[in-house]
């Protein structure tokens, strides 16, 4: 295998890893939802494992990119 390989599956597991974060995000489907309080669309600020997943988000979302920057590099 080479080091290409390597990162093109890190890119594809951080990927579907962001995907996930996103859609657990998304209104009605959040984790605030689930404890049958109404998400509506009154503002409410991000508590305990919502915080946590909205930190994870931004964790990914940087990791994809500098994976596809490197990505690009070695390819190319």
């Amino acid at each position: 295998m080479q080091l290409q390989d390597y990162f093109d599956i890190a890119l594809i597991i951080t990927s579907l890893a962001l995907i996930a974060s996103v859609i657990v995000q998304n209104k009605g489907v959040g984790l605030g939802g689930l404890t049958g309080a109404d998400s509506g669309s009154v503002f409410s600020a991000r508590r305990g494992i919502e915080k946590t997943l909205f930190y994870i988000t931004i964790g990914l979302s940087a990791a994809f990119f500098i994976l596809t920057l490197i990505t690009v590099v070695i390819s190319g």
